[in-house]
């Protein structure tokens, strides 16, 4: 009977992770809510999401996009675009600009370093 109540136990904590990150973040948010030009807001790193985890830019041109962590979770520490080969280090409650290269049009994922927050960066 232990194992029995050790084991639903178990099965509810993990059903408790996978809904903090990955979808308590994304509920009640439109995709109008959730997705900004480059050059709107700054891109709000908190709560296990980036806010909007949506951003578009255009192609063939370079930008500047800016992120304020408001998470001193050290999974928030940095932000990486892997098919750019760009990262930064994030500081908290700052500002923080990431420059990226002129890219092709395209869908670019940004993650933190354990790919748990997650987004794209459409390139149009």
């Amino acid at each position: 009977m232990l194992t029995l109540i050790v084991n639903v136990a178990g099965l509810l904590l993990i059903a408790a992770i996978v809904w903090w990150f990955w979808i308590a973040g994304r509920s009640g948010k439109t995709g109008a809510d959730r997705t900004v030009p480059a050059a709107g807001r700054e891109i709000l790193v908190k709560d296990g999401v980036y806010e909007p985890d949506r951003i578009f830019l255009p192609a063939g041109s370079p930008a500047t996009l800016k992120f304020r962590r408001e998470d001193p979770s050290p999974c928030a520490e940095y932000v990486l675009f892997p098919d750019l080969e760009v990262s930064a280090q994030l500081a908290v409650h700052e500002v923080t600009e990431v420059r990226l290269p002129a890219a092709e049009p395209g869908k670019y994922p940004f993650t933190c370093q354990m790919q748990m927050y997650r987004g794209t960066l459409e390139v149009e």
